[in-house]
Parts: structure tokens; C-alpha cells; sequence
């Protein structure tokens, strides 16, 4: 299957800068040397605890942030470092859920207004009535009625605010779309009406997405295939199947045994694994794995720098003794 995005050795670092003359101290590497394909048709899960510097991925690949370093295939083509003009282009095919809808919407503009700034910016319509058409399929295909077009969203709930959200992400008919933490800020039952759309509209326009969360029920039902980040590094990446099957790097194995147990079952098997240690500062992280210092499988050799290695296909593990622990 055709991947629609290839990521390769992407870095952002931010200066940190002090002083008097406020010069650079030194960066805040908040992604450091990650790579990832995303299949076209499928969701890539991007998972961590927060700071971890997934939020910022998204943003980078999207051209939201400039990249340090690294290339940014869009179709093949390097989108990293192109001119503004022809981002504006790309930017239709590739569109963004932010996590706060509350924040996330113009107040100012009604829902008409939000959803049709896209098609105008675009130039996809001829005019006002084709315009209208379309913002009210629109509206109608994630669950809101034509009538609440002129409203403005502060009239709305989180979870018909999230609805406004998708329905201006996808009015530009994206093929790639990033939900960063797109369902954490609403209510559980709300949370599985927005996954339903996004897997509908998924169906219904063949959408590619990049699902950024922390919540791993939400990937594991959602997701494709996963991928853990640690730090601003991924640590492990694999199908679902893998990752939620056979966890191979100790934070991975963490991570998971935070997941609340719903089943007797669930709750007999799962061994919480209680991490030691202080997170250490993306300013000035370790030399080698970045998770030694709460590690408790580390060994000497932990304290030199790693790279991604594949357990079996498709599944790579930044760890030395993955095989070790999994076994």
C-alpha cells in the first residue's frame, strides 16, 4: 500500500535563551530524529505522556512549525522546506483537529463562517450558493443542522464544537488529516461520538489520519498502527496487534499497565509497573536511552546512544534488551 507520508530523521528544536541580551543557553529538543511512514487509508497512532513532544510532530509535519532538520514527504515530495506559496497549496490536501475546541474556533465568526474559510482561502467554489451547498452537506455529514449555520460557538457544547472543528478541517477535502488530542477535553460518552465520526468520515472521503493522544483505549480501538514516543524520541512502533500484544520496550510496558482493567480477567493478568526516577529535561537529555534512569531492565550499555532495531517485521523497538524482556 502506498504510504501517503514518510517522515525522516525529523527534528524541532526551540532556543532557549537567557541573560541580559537574552542570547541562546542552548535548545529544547522536542523532537529529536524520528521517522514513520502513514499507509494511505490507514491511522497512525502517536502515543506518549505529555511534554513528550507529539503535539509538536503533528504541528511540524504539517508546516505549522518550521523543522530543525529532516525531510517530510507528502506523495513523495519534500514538503519541509518549501515556499510559502506552494504550502498554501499542500495545505489543502493536509488539515488539522486541534485538541481544544473552546480555544481552537474564531468566536467571532459564525459556523457558516468557520467552515467556508477554507473553501474561500482555496478558491473551490464559484460562488455564494455553491458555497452555501456545500458548508451545509457539510454540516449535515457531522451531525449538525443547517439552521445552526449563523450561531456562533460559544453557543455550542464541547462535543458540537469538536463537530464544527471536523467539519472545517475537512471542508478543503483533505486526504491527510492530524487529530492532536482531538477527543481528550470532552466526556467519555461524548469522546465515542466524536471517534465514530472521524472513523465515518474516514469511510466516507478515504482519509488518511495521524492520531496524537495519550489515551490508549481511544488508539487501540481507532489505530492502524502505533507508534510510542519517549522524550521526543519514538521508542517503539509496530502494527496495534503488536504494540498492544506484545509490548517490548519498558516504557511501552508501562504505559500499559496504567490503562484502567475493565474485565476480571483484565484486572487478574495486568501487573502495574511502577516507574522510579525523575523525566528528565528535553534541554539536556541523555546521552543514551533517554528512559535508562527509570528503567529497571538498564544496563551499562543503556548509557550509549540507541537506535530503532526490528523484533520481527514491521516492529521496531529502541532497546537493548527488548528480546530479553519480551521473551
Amino acid at each position: 500500500m502506498e504510504n501517503i507520508v514518510e517522515v525522516e530523521h525529523l527534528k524541532k528544536y526551540f532556543p532557549v535563551k537567557g541573560g541580559f541580551i537574552q542570547h541562546t543557553l542552548g535548545y529544547m529538543q522536542a523532537v529529536d530524529d524520528i521517522s514513520f511512514r502513514i499507509r494511505r487509508g490507514s491511522v497512525m497512532g502517536l502515543v506518549g505522556e505529555s511534554g513528550c513532544g507529539k503535539s509538536t510532530a503533528g504541528k511540524t509535519i504539517l508546516g505549522l512549525t518550521p523543522a530543525t532538520e529532516g525531510r517530510i514527504l507528502f506523495h513523495g515530495e519534500d514538503i519541509a522546506n518549501v515556499n510559502k506559496e506552494k504550502m498554501h497549496e499542500i495545505r489543502r490536501k493536509m488539515q488539522i483537529v486541534f485538541q481544544d475546541p473552546y480555544s481552537s474556533l474564531d468566536p467571532r465568526m459564525t459556523v457558516y463562517d468557520l467552515i467556508s474559510e477554507g473553501m474561500k482561502a482555496q478558491k473551490m467554489v464559484s460562488g455564494r450558493a455553491e458555497l452555501e451547498e456545500k458548508a451545509e452537506a457539510l454540516m449535515e455529514k457531522c451531525g449538525l443542522f443547517k439552521e445552526q449555520g449563523l450561531r456562533y460557538p460559544h453557543q455550542f457544547s464541547g462535543g458540537q464544537r469538536q463537530r464544527i472543528s471536523i467539519a472545517r478541517a475537512l471542508a478543503t477535502e483533505p486526504e491527510f488529516v492530524v487529530c492532536d488530542e482531538a477527543v481528550s477535553a470532552l466526556d467519555v460518552s461524548i469522546q465515542a461520538q466524536i471517534i465514530n465520526l472521524l472513523k465515518d468520515m474516514q469511510e466516507d472521503m478515504g482519509l488518511t489520519y495521524l492520531f496524537i493522544s495519550h489515551d490508549l483505549h481511544v488508539v487501540r480501538f481507532i489505530s492502524d498502527d502505533v507508534a510510542v514516543m519517549y522524550l521526543g524520541q519514538i521508542v517503539e512502533m509496530g502494527s496495534k496487534e503488536q504494540i498492544f500484544s506484545t509490548p517490548s520496550h519498558p516504557y511501552t510496558k508501562a504505559l500499559l499497565s496504567a490503562t484502567p482493567a475493565f474485565t476480571k480477567k483484565e484486572k487478574a493478568d495486568k501487573k502495574r509497573v511502577l516507574l522510579e526516577g525523575d523525566l528528565p529535561t528535553p534541554f539536556n537529555p541523555p546521552a543514551g536511552c533517554r528512559f535508562a534512569g527509570r528503567c529497571p531492565y538498564a544496563l551499562d550499555a543503556c548509557k550509549e546512544p540507541q537506535k530503532l532495531t526490528e523484533l520481527e517485521q514491521g516492529h521496531l523497538v529502541m532497546c537493548h534488551r527488548a528480546k530479553d524482556i519480551t521473551d
